[in-house]
């Protein structure tokens, strides 16, 4: 159950952010000395640099920026602050050990949580909140970690998935009729938390559209593939030619490609820098479709929702499709408008009530995807089923500040990346129930097929 967090006390404050340590810490438990350091790759970071990196931006913004107080940890700003150290160099640190590093991210909560008042002010909330969120998405960043490496998966209460006791209803078929119109898209003030990049709400004209009622099906990808789909250049822009050529950029896939064909007796997308089928999918002899699970291969299940695909791939499947990406205008009014279209938007799909695990699956709570027809208290007043939780989708949109745009004190969030990654919505599995919302936008570069994306279509 989703906290109110708009009137939000100091000990309900402290028992998110310790809720949210916790997470953090169990995503990594079980891991050895060698698995917190890794591959270096451009798609992820080194576990141990990427948990003292979030116990580093609760001190900055909690302590020092907030309450003017000096360092925990010498030389921690040339070891975390992100904006400031390179990737590529995350692997060569002298980084504090494990033991060091837990004590640090220990350290940092207890004089948090020390210093908070008993009534906390707006600006404390305000940044509290931002290191809670923070933590959040770095939690769902160190699950995918774990999937794109091929480690166990994660233990019980660090959300750890399996695909037991799917759901077999048939997927959900057929269009939501969208009448379109005027659409005030993005968030309100009367939000409690909103990051820059959702304000503020603004007039935006919909014509009317159609848009499926779930998300794309493992079977429905499957026969797009099946088709030669990743072969016929036709249904590819010109970039994603160029990404299916060359296994995308030399930082990115290449590298991945190496790691698992070298330690992963990968496949076909290892054994050459030709890309024809999602990534962590595997063709057997008889022709049955294999889909890697953090360490397992078990048989691909054509009724989940289609994830670890990138923007390139969603595009090039609703050309195939005779479909199109919903831009994240009409994704949202799909997700929050009401049938009579007064200008009041719903906080969620199914109204302002929190997420519940019947209305949405988030937080880890059903141990992984869920069937595409499942939820159907997740609704939205037009039909659509699991805007938020299972996958993130993507939109046809560009990441681009909305009108009047102002900087929030955390300038890294969102500004560098406007114009050059694609607009994402709605959360997946693993993103926290607290952190969602209908005008939430996520973003990442089209080649990304590593996090948790996958995609439903507009009628064209």
């Amino acid at each position: 159950m989703q906290t109110n967090l708009s009137n939000i006390s100091a000990p309900e404050l402290v028992r998110l952010l310790k809720d949210a340590r916790n997470r953090t810490v169990n995503l990594v438990a079980d891991l050895s000395d060698e698995q917190m350091i890794g591959p270096r790759l451009a798609i992820v970071n080194p576990p141990l640099w990427e948990i003292g990196h979030v116990a580093w931006t609760e001190e900055f913004w909690t302590l020092r920026h907030l309450r003017g107080q000096k360092p925990l940890l010498e030389d921690a700003d040339r070891l975390y602050n992100s904006t400031d150290v390179a990737h590529d160099t995350r692997w060569e640190l002298l980084l504090p050990s494990r033991g060091q590093t837990l004590s640090y991210m220990e350290t940092v909560l207890d004089r948090v949580v020390a210093n908070l008042g008993a009534t906390p002010s707006p600006e404390e909330i305000y940044f509290h909140l931002l290191v809670l969120f923070h933590e959040d998405m770095h939690g769902e960043a160190l699950a995918y970690t774990r999937q794109t490496l091929g480690y166990p998966p994660p233990k019980a209460g660090a959300g750890a998935p399996s695909q037991n006791g799917q759901l077999r209803a048939p997927p959900v078929l057929g269009d939501a009729e969208i009448p379109g119109g005027t659409f005030m898209l993005g968030a309100t003030p009367d939000f409690p938390f909103v990051f820059d990049n959702e304000k503020w709400a603004h007039p935006v004209e919909i014509a009317p559209y159609r848009i499926a009622r779930a998300p794309v099906t493992n079977g429905e990808f499957a026969a797009f593939v099946d088709d030669g789909g990743y072969r016929r250049r036709e249904f590819w822009n010109a970039e994603g030619r160029r990404w299916l050529q060359t296994g995308g950029s030399p930082a990115l896939d290449r590298s991945f490609s190496k790691f698992f064909k070298k330690e992963q007796g990968y496949g076909s997308h290892a054994a050459s820098e030709t890309i024809e089928h999602p990534v962590y999918w595997q063709k057997e002899s008889n022709g049955r479709w294999l889909q890697r699970v953090f360490d397992r291969w078990i048989p691909l299940r054509e009724n989940l929702p289609v994830m670890h695909v990138n923007w390139y791939e969603a595009d090039a499947y609703c050309k195939w499709a005779k479909r199109r990406l919903p831009t994240e205008a009409e994704w949202e009014m799909a997700a929050a408008a009401e049938l009579n279209r007064t200008q009041r938007k719903r906080k969620f799909p199914w109204g302002d009530a929190p997420p519940t695990p019947a209305r949405a699956n988030l937080d880890g709570d059903a141990s992984g995807l869920l069937d595409a027809a499942a939820l159907p208290e997740g609704d939205s007043a037009f039909g659509c089923r699991q805007m938020i939780g299972n996958v993130w989708e993507w939109t046809a949109s560009d990441f681009l500040p909305y009108p009047g745009f102002v900087v929030d004190p955390y300038k890294e969030y969102s500004q560098p990346w406007f114009g050059t990654h694609k607009v994402l919505r709605g959360g997946c599995w693993a993103t926290r129930a607290r952190l969602i919302r209908n005008t939430w936008r996520n973003f990442y570069t089209p080649d990304r097929r590593d996090v948790w994306a996958g995609f439903r279509t507009c009628a064209a």
